[in-house]
């Protein structure tokens, strides 16, 4: 029987074949560090809580399913999936990345992977000859699509072929779309990662990463390196993530239709100076989601007049809360400068085009008239 994604956030293709748990409609935590053995030799399945958990186990199955993945492993945050799929690699392999990234994707890869002795090159994808960078010790192109925070779409097929040719890896983030909107392996990708903290998880209250990927040698090397490490995700936060993607399509239909409605409203208000979103009818971005995706997304980058008017939009807005994180019920507004990408160097930041006029916010399941109310009275009100 073939499920309707939104049917697959709530349950599993083969799940009356697999569930045994008293007839339990929500799956059960199972909080225990260790697990009993038959005998010498014999095993219930379950050995040690830091190899795996059933929580943590059905939790993976509905991620690898939402993603079209053969495998799905589940980490602490959205860094620990990354920092451990990074030892896939070894010192002296080569990466290319997209210069727009995560902030703390690019500390990680400038001061922890580079120590480790990886190599990278950064460069902005949207205009870039991607195969020209590929040497002989590259091994993966690594990419969000959109990008946090510039909302820059990269073209996942074409990416794909480019990475085949070379017989190189092709990594994605697909954080901000979430596999409701956008399912990477199925063009091309060989590894999908998720921030699990945001949309997934989609309430602001546990942090998750996930590592997903539709080949067998990778499932394996990231199996043995969160055995090796230890950065699983718990059980409680397991059941949290399980508890979220039950109403992942609910919230990303609602978001969606809020952000389309206050990008609407951002084009209309002359003290905002560009507004980057690809729901966006015209723009190259458009045209790719059209393509490889089913939707747009919730999330809008736009920059105003200038850093005063920015920061007393962070003030001044009554409803939406200047946080960390997206992909929450609750919009917030974030100030990549300050928060996000605090720690990338100014010079890299502002090539990017993350100037201090610039916000960034995750759109939410609130009424769109109230969010764009409390955006109109900030702006408003700023006498700058």
């Amino acid at each position: 029987m073939s499920l309707k994604i939104g049917t697959r956030c709530l349950h599993l293709e083969n799940e009356r074949e697999t569930a045994n748990h008293f007839g339990a409609i929500s799956f059960p935590i199972y909080q225990t560090a260790t697990y009993a053995h038959p005998e010498v030799g014999k095993s219930t399945g379950f050995d040690y809580s830091r190899v795996q958990n059933p929580t943590r186990q059905q939790l993976e199955r509905v991620v690898a399913g939402l993603e079209k993945g053969i495998d799905a492993v589940a980490f602490s945050s959205g860094m620990a999936a990354i920092t451990a799929l990074m030892e896939i690699f070894k010192s002296g392999d080569h990466l290319i990345t997209d210069a727009d990234l995560y902030g703390g994707t690019i500390r990680l890869f400038n001061n922890i992977s580079v120590k480790n002795g990886l190599e990278f090159t950064h460069a902005d994808f949207t205009n870039a000859d991607i195969e020209s960078m590929v040497r002989e010790n590259t091994r993966a192109i690594y990419i969000e699509t959109p990008t946090n925070p510039m909302m820059c779409v990269t073209d996942i097929r074409e990416v794909s072929e480019i990475a085949k040719r070379h017989g190189i890896l092709l990594i994605v983030d697909n954080t901000f779309m979430s596999p409701y909107y956008q399912n990477p392996l199925e063009l091309g990708a060989d590894i999908v990662i998720h921030s699990g903290t945001k949309f997934l998880g989609g309430h602001n209250d546990t942090l998750a990463g996930f590592v997903v990927t539709n080949r067998e040698d990778i499932a394996e090397k990231i199996r043995f390196i969160i055995k090796t490490v230890g950065s699983g995700l718990a059980p409680f936060d397991s059941w949290l993530i399980l508890r979220g993607i039950k109403t992942l399509a609910l919230r990303m239909e609602k978001s969606q239709a809020n952000a389309i409605r206050i990008v609407k409203y951002l084009q209309s208000e002359p003290k905002v100076l560009k507004i980057y979103y690809p729901g966006i009818e015209g723009t190259k971005s458009y045209e790719i989601c059209k393509r490889q995706a089913r939707g747009f997304g919730s999330m809008i980058t736009f920059e105003v007049e200038n850093a005063a008017l920015a920061k007393h939009i962070l003030k001044t807005t009554r409803l939406i809360p200047f946080a960390e994180s997206l992909g929450g019920v609750e919009t917030l507004l974030t100030y990549p400068c300050t928060q996000t990408h605090a720690d990338v160097p100014e010079k890299e930041r502002i090539a990017n085009g993350i100037t201090d006029s610039v916000l960034r916010m995750s759109v939410g399941i609130e009424e769109a008239e109230d969010l764009i109310a409390d955006l109109k009275q900030a702006i408003d009100s700023f006498e700058g």
